[in-house]
C-alpha cells in the first residue's frame, strides 16, 4: 500500500476554491515544490522531493514560458529512485525548443509480463502474496531489476510558416539489466522470499528458453539519433484547448554510436484539441503508432515509447500512467503498436493558494493499445518449453495468436498552478483482467 503526501497537498487546494481572474506572469516565478513520501512493501520507503521554476520573461508567452527548470531526487529504501535534472528553454537558441535530460532511474524491481500482449499469459495468483500456498509463488515473478542512465537532448524549430517544425535529437543511455536481488528484498523481512534458484520469475524462464539472448540479458548501451518532421498549431503546451500537435520521425541507434545493438525505429502520433466551452472544457484525443524499421531491439528497450521531446521522467508502455492507465505497466510490449488515449478535460474551479493562481482540473478517459508486430519467438518454442519445464503446462505461459484490443477507462483529477505545475492523479480501470485491475498513479503534466 502506498501513501503519499500529495494527496495532503490536494486537500489543501480542494480548502482554497475562490473564483479568480487569471493574470498573466512575468519574469522567473516558483512552479512548485512537494515531497516524495511513500511506502512500498517491496521498495521500502520513498523519501525525497521535487521542484520547478518557471522564467515567463515579459509575459508575452504567457502561460508559455521562455525558461524551465525541473529538479527531483527520491529514493526508495531499498534501492530504486529517481535522480533528474531537467532543463526547458524557447529562449537559449533562438527559434528553437530544446530540453535536456540527465537522469538516473535505478529500477530494483521493474514490471515484466512477455511479449506480444495476450499472447503472453499474466497469472495473477503467482505474484499475490494474500495466497498462502500454491499457486502463488512469489511477489517477483514478474519483475526485474532494470537500471537506466539517460542523457537525453531534443530539438524543435521552424521550418515553414508558423506550424511546421523539424525535431532532432540525440540521448545516450545505458541499461543495467539483471535478476532482482532477493537478499536485499528479504533484508529486515520476517516472511522470506523464495531465491531466485528455488523459485526463477518469467525473466530467469525467458532466458532458460532462449527468448532472451545471453546478450540481452544484462543490459547495455542504446545511444540512439533522431529525426522528425512536426505540425503543431496548439493554443498552449501544459493544456491545449484547441489545435493539432502531430509528429512522424525515425529513431535510430547506429553501431557506430558505440551501440551494442544496432536498429531504428518509425514513429508517428496525431492529437488533436477540440474547445467545447471556452476556457473551460475541451475534447482532445491522441493516435499513435510505432514500429521497428530494422534490426533487432534488445527487449529493455522495446517498452520505450519515442516521441519528439519528453515530458516526464520516463514515457513507456503500453501499460501503465503514460500510456494505458489501468492496465499493467508494460504489459503490452511488441515489435510494432498502435495506442489511442480519449479525453474529456474540465477546469470547474479556479483560485488562489499561496499567493499563486491556481486551478482544478476534472477529466474523464478511455485508453486502447494492439500490438500491431509481434517480437519473435524462437522456432519450436512448445517442444523446448517441454524439454526444459517437463512438470509444467505451456497454455500457463503462453497463449499464440491471442492477442486483441487492450482497454481501460477512468478519471483523473488535475491540480494546478500558474497554469504549468500540473499534478496528475490518475485513476483507471482494466476491461480484461489480463491487463490487470485497477490502476492508480500520481504524477506531473496532462498526458499529452
Amino acid at each position: 500500500m502506498k501513501r503519499n503526501l500529495i494527496l495532503l497537498m490536494i486537500f489543501m487546494l480542494s480548502l482554497s476554491l475562490n473564483a479568480q481572474d487569471k493574470p498573466v506572469k512575468t519574469g522567473w516565478k516558483f512552479g512548485g515544490a512537494l515531497p516524495a513520501v511513500t511506502y512500498d512493501t517491496d521498495l521500502g520507503f520513498q523519501y525525497g522531493a521535487l521542484v520547478e521554476f518557471y522564467n515567463y520573461g515579459d509575459g508575452s508567452r504567457f502561460p508559455d514560458f521562455n525558461d524551465h527548470i525541473y529538479m527531483e531526487a527520491s529514493r526508495f529504501t531499498k534501492g530504486s529512485g529517481i535522480y533528474r535534472i531537467m532543463y526547458e528553454s524557447n529562449t537559449l537558441i533562438r527559434n528553437v525548443h530544446m530540453t535536456s535530460d540527465l537522469s538516473y532511474l535505478p529500477d530494483k524491481a521493474s514490471y515484466f509480463y512477455g511479449f506480444n500482449g495476450y499472447e503472453s499469459v499474466f497469472n495473477k495468483d503467482w505474484a499475490d502474496d494474500d495466497l498462502s500456498s500454491p499457486p502463488y509463488r512469489t511477489r517477483m515473478f514478474y519483475r526485474f531489476e532494470r537500471d537506466q542512465f539517460r542523457f537525453k537532448n531534443d530539438l524543435q524549430g521552424k521550418l515553414a510558416g508558423d506550424h511546421i517544425k523539424w525535431a532532432a535529437g540525440l540521448a545516450f543511455q545505458n541499461f543495467d539489466v539483471n535478476s532482482v536481488d532477493i537478499e536485499k528484498i528479504n533484508k529486515g523481512k520476517d516472511v522470506q522470499l523464495p531465491s531466485g534458484e528455488d523459485e526463477p520469475g518469467l525473466f530467469e524462464r525467458y532466458q532458460a528458453l532462449n527468448i532472451i539472448s545471453n546478450e540481452e540479458s544484462h543490459g547495455g548501451w542504446v545511444n540512439t539519433i533522431k529525426a522528425g518532421l512536426m505540425w503543431d498549431s496548439r493554443d498552449n503546451r501544459p493544456n491545449p484547448m484547441k489545435g493539432i500537435w502531430a509528429e512522424m520521425g525515425i529513431e535510430a541507434a547506429p553501431s557506430f554510436m558505440g551501440n551494442d545493438w544496432d536498429f531504428s525505429k518509425l514513429y508517428i502520433i496525431y492529437r488533436q484539441y477540440f474547445t467545447l466551452i471556452k476556457n473551460d472544457l475541451a475534447f482532445v484525443y491522441r493516435l499513435g503508432y510505432q514500429n521497428t524499421l530494422t534490426g533487432e531491439v534488445p527487449f529493455f528497450y522495446q517498452s520505450q515509447v519515442i516521441t519528439s521531446m519528453l515530458t516526464g521522467a520516463t514515457n513507456e508502455g503500453l501499460g501503465g500512467a503514460s500510456t494505458l492507465r489501468g492496465v499493467l505497466r508494460n504489459r503490452v510490449i511488441g515489435d510494432g503498436f498502435f495506442l489511442g488515449n480519449f479525453e474529456l478535460r474540465w477546469k470547474p474551479f479556479y483560485f488562489k493558494f499561496l499567493n499563486q493562481d491556481c486551478y482544478l482540473g476534472l477529466s474523464t478517459f478511455y485508453d486502447m493499445g494492439l500490438v500491431t508486430n509481434n517480437i519473435e519467438m524462437p522456432a519450436n518454442l512448445a517442444t523446448t518449453f517441454a524439454a526444459v519445464y517437463p512438470f509444467e503446462v505451456f497454455s500457463e505461459y503462453f497463449n499464440p495468436g491471442g492477442e486483441k484490443l487492450h482497454q481501460s477507462a477512468g478519471i483523473s483529477i488535475m491540480p494546478v498552478m500558474n497554469q504549468n505545475f500540473v499534478i496528475a492523479v490518475d485513476i483507471g480501470k482494466s476491461f480484461n483482467k489480463q491487463d490487470g485491475n485497477i490502476g492508480f498513479s500520481i504524477g506531473l503534466n496532462y498526458l499529452f
